[in-house]
Parts: structure tokens; C-alpha cells; sequence
């Protein structure tokens, strides 16, 4: 069975900075994606607690290998912007 590198999904935000310069720059903020109870959900900001209350999570930013094909379908019908474009096998 083959397994996968997931990057986790981004979204951009700018301005990068507080110079008019940086309001032409954007910057690639990685989302967390999470799943309870067989929902996968993503968010930006949490804390170790509600990390360890989760069934299984991936941090925003990070890339995980090891990511079995089953996973990967589950991933990319959650309905959370992931697609074929978030894997690469390995």
C-alpha cells in the first residue's frame, strides 16, 4: 500500500508588514486540521489541551509523512479545502 507526504491546507494573509512596501506581500499561514468524532475541522489557534481532546490532529505549517491511503481519501472528502494537491507520495 502506498503512503503519503500531507501539507497541511494555507491561507494567505497580508499585509506582511507595516510598510507600504509589504502591502503589495502576502504570506502562506498553515491551518490546523483536526478530527473528533469522524468530522475533520481546520482552525488556527489552539491550545495543548483541546490538541490532546482531539481523535487526531496535524498542525498547520508542518508536513507528515507516513500518511496511509485511507487517511488521505478521508482528508480529502472531510470537505476542508484538502486535495490531491495537499500529497505527494512517498
Amino acid at each position: 500500500m502506498a503512503t503519503y507526504k500531507f501539507t497541511t491546507p494555507v491561507v494567505e494573509e497580508g499585509p506582511s508588514g507595516g510598510h507600504r512596501l509589504f502591502y503589495f506581500f502576502k504570506l502562506n499561514r498553515g491551518l490546523t486540521v483536526v478530527k473528533t468524532g469522524g468530522v475533520y475541522s481546520t482552525g488556527r489557534w489552539y491550545t495543548q489541551d483541546e490538541l490532546d481532546s482531539f481523535d487526531e490532529y496535524y498542525l498547520g505549517g508542518h508536513e507528515y509523512t507516513g500518511i496511509s491511503e485511507v487517511t488521505k481519501a478521508a482528508l480529502i472528502a472531510g470537505g476542508i479545502d484538502v486535495t490531491e494537491a495537499n500529497f505527494v507520495a512517498e
